[in-house]
């Protein structure tokens, strides 16, 4: 996935951190076309069509922010076997939650504390913030583009016309091969 030269990213939607309760609120956001445009560079996609998203935004803990929703999106991206335009569809529910980087539980446990054991199906790790805002834009972005395809095909197209190795005639190489065309002079 390309990175914009600035820190900037195409779709924005600043939240304030202060502004936010402990009751939900919701939030739809929809891109317009100019940001559709830069979300398609960012992403790398011949044409991002439509991305919507609905938000559920609410105080997560004592200071942190807790950003709960599903995004859609119709991309438009070029076949990997035709290079033709395949469209897809992006439905995908997220949950992220931020601290602010001075909590905390934002502090990594000290090195005698014991492993860090990670679920790789749970939850993700809270993700820190400065200042008091928070781009809820970037968040959906960048949770559409984890989602998606990146071997997009027509349907019915295969890859033909080549042969995988099964590695059945792989042998080890002898440890003397070097040694067979070395002669004394």
């Amino acid at each position: 996935m390309k990175r914009p030269n600035s820190d900037e990213t195409p779709f924005s939607y600043p939240v304030k951190v202060g502004h936010i309760s402990a009751n939900p609120v919701d939030v739809h956001l929809e891109a317009d076309k100019r940001e559709l445009v830069g979300l398609a560079a960012l992403w790398d996609v011949l044409s991002v069509e439509k991305l919507t998203a609905e938000l559920k935004i609410s105080r997560w803990k004592r200071d942190g922010v807790r950003i709960k929703g599903n995004v859609h999106a119709k991309i438009v991206q070029a076949c990997v076997v035709t290079l033709e335009p395949v469209e897809s569809e992006i439905d995908e529910d997220f949950e992220h939650i931020f601290i602010p980087e001075d909590s905390k539980l934002a502090r990594a446990p000290a090195l005698d504390a014991g492993e860090m054991v990670l679920d790789p199906d749970g939850p993700d790790l809270p993700e820190t913030f400065t200042g008091d805002t928070i781009d809820a834009g970037a968040v959906v972005a960048e949770f559409a583009a984890l989602a998606i395809d990146p071997y997009p095909r027509k349907p019915g197209i295969e890859f033909e016309g080549h042969i995988e190795d099964s590695g059945e005639d792989d042998k080890k190489p002898s440890p003397f091969a070097v040694l067979k065309d070395w002669k004394k002079e």
